[in-house]
């Protein structure tokens, strides 16, 4: 099957991830730090890495940037950790990781998550940042990329390969622009059906309701947007 790094400094993380991996079939590599996991990158290339990001010695982001620096990310990263964040998760994914995975991880996100990744050829390469200067327009324009965020909502970023959220005003406007766009693009993809959405998306259809009334979101867009 394929070669998989986990890479967390907690021993029982390590062993129960390792035993799952393995009873799929996949051949488990170990580190439990920063300075195992480049040894193991310089000796071979792992089909895909599970890295921890808040690690004793240097964090899971730091050597993110790091392979990327050195075009190394060459297999598909999925990051995890127990204390998530969208900021988290958003900056992870920008420096080039495939997926984030909130602990504790459940089994069925965990495998779910390992075969996309699998399916990739690589992973893509580390942005390229730009400063901007005074007056220009922050912006972020994201390809699709899943992310689990909050334990149960599954999180596609960039629901358009176009798509772009500005990020010069408040977080909240900011997050509430871009789940609008998330659940809209859900919507139109599975014409309308809200039990569709509601599995696609990991959430109870009276949660989702609720959502979609929050953010404002025109249910019949979904089916307007496919018969256009």
């Amino acid at each position: 099957m394929a070669t998989i790094l986990v890479v967390d400094d907690e021993l029982g993380i390590r062993a129960l991830l390792s035993d799952i991996l393995s009873d799929e079939g996949h051949s488990v590599e170990l580190a439990e730090n920063a300075a195992e996991a480049r040894a193991f990158r310089d000796r071979m290339r792992p089909d895909l890495v599970l890295l921890d990001i808040w690690m004793p010695d240097v964090d899971g982001v730091t050597l993110l940037k790091e392979w990327g620096a050195g075009n190394l990310l060459t297999m598909p990263v999925i990051m995890m950790s127990g204390h998530g964040t969208i900021d988290t998760a958003v900056e992870a994914i920008k420096f080039g990781a495939m997926a984030f995975l909130e602990k504790p991880i459940t089994l069925q996100k965990l495998l779910r998550s390992v075969e996309q990744g699998l399916a990739k050829p690589a992973a893509r390469p580390a942005a390229t940042v730009t400063p901007l200067r005074p007056g220009d327009r922050e912006h972020i324009a994201m390809e699709p990329m899943l992310v689990s965020v909050g334990g149960s909502l599954p999180i596609v970023l960039g629901p358009q390969p176009e798509q772009s959220f500005e990020l010069d005003r408040p977080l909240r406007e900011a997050r509430d622009a871009f789940e609008k766009a998330y659940f809209e693009f859900h919507l139109a993809r599975e014409n309308g059906s809200m039990t569709r959405v509601a599995e696609k998306t990991g959430l109870e259809r009276t949660h989702l309701y609720r959502k979609l009334k929050q953010l404002g979101v025109d249910l019949s867009r979904g089916k307007k947007g496919v018969m256009a």
